[in-house]
């Protein structure tokens, strides 16, 4: 039997050939149940766990990492959490903080996702995704495309125009250089047909990304709907598209505009390579325990993410894709760090 996610890398490949850069082929969807949480209620707590976040806090990293700690508390899994943020790089500063302070730490788990997958691909740091041992993914949701309130700019065939005419003050706003804000930022520039004349600008956190389409430094900003959501509903800015296949939050899709762009993001947890199994295991059930509580799944609707669990085999195949398509991606759109 075909390994459905070679296929789908091999098909992915073969359309890149001919021309055509399909969406987010390597983010199929599914969402299926942790089985084993209930076996996993009556295991018993760890007492104390240390969650790094990766990243600045208040952005999808830190709020995914403080959902999941909250989780694991309401669970009983855990009975303390201590969160510690390093961020910068698109997450691979705090990679490489991990790997070397707690690659044997049995009682620290990392945030990762593909932010942490596309920045490695484009910086080639010396410490990749190969040092850290994959756990669980958590979730996957979309990138929301958003301009200032009186923005003359009303769609995205708007934004796409504005980008082949001026180019170069057609400036987007967006997380890490290399992350999933960027590579959604080079789909658009390919839609408008000049991925090279790209001008994308790196923040380490949703809030200044926001900064700078208020200020008009930027035209354009690309993140999370979470961290857009307050701004949107005060009318401060206003969305153009979603980078969804269908609506979201009554927003268009990108695609739906005219626009060949759609991407999902995804977030994820992850331990030292130096973990013993035994213990890896553990971790694995206190996070199924975590993910079926009504915390977790109350946090997932207020955040609107949609619950995509993966584990094992499944996952590992999956990263192993997502690093192989995340290369090609970073050289096709040209990004630049």
């Amino acid at each position: 039997m075909v390994d459905p996610t070679r296929r789908i890398f091999t098909s992915w490949l073969a359309a890149t050939a001919a021309g055509a850069l399909p969406a987010s082929a390597w983010a199929q969807a599914a969402r299926p149940a942790p089985a084993a949480a209930a076996a996993a209620a009556t295991a018993a707590a760890i007492p104390r766990l240390r969650i790094v976040i990766p990243a600045n806090e208040g952005g999808g990293w830190d709020q995914t990492g403080r959902a999941l700690g909250a989780a694991l508390i309401a669970a009983g899994a855990v009975g303390q959490i201590e969160y510690e943020n390093v961020g910068g790089k698109g997450g691979t500063i705090g990679l490489a903080r991990y790997v070397e302070k707690y690659d044997a730490d049995p009682d620290t788990l990392l945030m990762s996702g593909m932010v942490m997958v596309g920045a490695v691909a484009l910086q080639k740091p010396p410490v990749d995704m190969s040092r850290i041992a994959p756990v669980a993914r958590l979730t996957s949701d979309y990138e929301m495309v958003v301009v200032k309130s009186d923005s003359p700019i009303k769609t995205a065939k708007d934004l796409i125009a504005k980008m082949r005419a001026e180019p170069t003050s057609a400036a987007i706003a967006g997380g890490s250089a290399g992350g999933v804000d960027h590579m959604f930022a080079g789909l658009l520039a390919r839609a408008a047909g000049n991925t090279a004349a790209l001008v994308y600008q790196p923040f380490p956190g949703g809030a200044q990304v926001v900064s700078a389409v208020e200020s008009g430094q930027a035209v354009a900003g690309i993140s999370g709907y979470s961290e857009f959501s307050e701004h949107i509903a005060s009318g401060k800015l206003r969305a153009i598209g979603v980078s969804s296949k269908s609506p979201f939050q009554g927003i268009p899709s990108v695609r739906q505009q005219g626009v060949d762009a759609d991407l999902a993001n995804w977030r994820g947890v992850f331990t030292g390579r130096a973990v013993p199994p035994q213990r890896q295991a553990a971790l694995l059930e206190a996070v199924r325990r975590a993910v079926a509580t009504d915390a977790w799944q109350k946090t997932i609707k207020r955040s609107n993410w949609d619950s995509y669990w993966m584990e094992g085999k499944d996952f590992k195949s999956f990263l192993e894709l997502d690093v192989a398509t995340a290369g090609v991606l970073t050289y096709i759109l040209k990004l630049k760090a």
